[in-house]
């Protein structure tokens, strides 16, 4: 099974659609979103994907909670996920430096851990925890957007710049 990963998209819809048409090409339906969408009304481009959503430190928006809710069903958005998709165990978090995606990271309990916040791509391993920062597509700072799709079945990992 193949699946998207995204994060720090900060309201680009621009590059949201772009993103997202590649992953709608590639029969991607399952998205894993590690944070900082940042505004409730860009959820409404997801729609039609199966999207687990991070909390990042600037999704303050007031209405994000109610649209996740609303689009993607209950516990769709919270601060940390630990989930199984096709067999492997992830956990996906914002901040993957931070005190519990270390310990997320360190545990050996996940195949891998998805993170975002830096906006840098990074694809390391911790034990046998595999650690995968998408990037960001919304403000790159100093590099160009990027996200990625993962392969579960053979650990794959392709990158996509815009």
């Amino acid at each position: 099974m193949h699946i998207g990963l995204v994060s720090d998209t900060h309201d680009n819809l621009a590059n949201v659609e772009r993103a997202l048409t590649q992953m709608r090409l590639e029969g991607i339906s399952t998205l894993l979103h590690a944070g900082d969408v940042t505004d409730a009304r860009t959820l409404r481009l997801f729609r039609g994907f199966d999207l687990w959503l991070a909390r990042g430190n600037m999704d303050h928006d007031l209405g994000l909670q109610q649209a996740a809710t609303a689009v993607f069903g209950a516990g769709r958005l919270l601060a940390s996920h630990t989930i199984q998709i096709d067999g492997a165990a992830i956990a996906l978090i914002h901040r993957g430096e931070g005190a519990t995606g270390a310990q997320l990271t360190s545990s050996g309990m996940f195949d891998y851990v998805i993170c975002g916040h830096t906006h840098r791509p990074q694809d390391r391993w911790v034990g046998t925890t595999r650690v995968i920062n998408p990037g960001a597509l919304g403000n790159p700072r100093w590099d160009t957007p990027t996200f990625a799709i993962l392969d579960l079945a053979t650990g794959e990992l392709r990158w996509y710049s815009l």
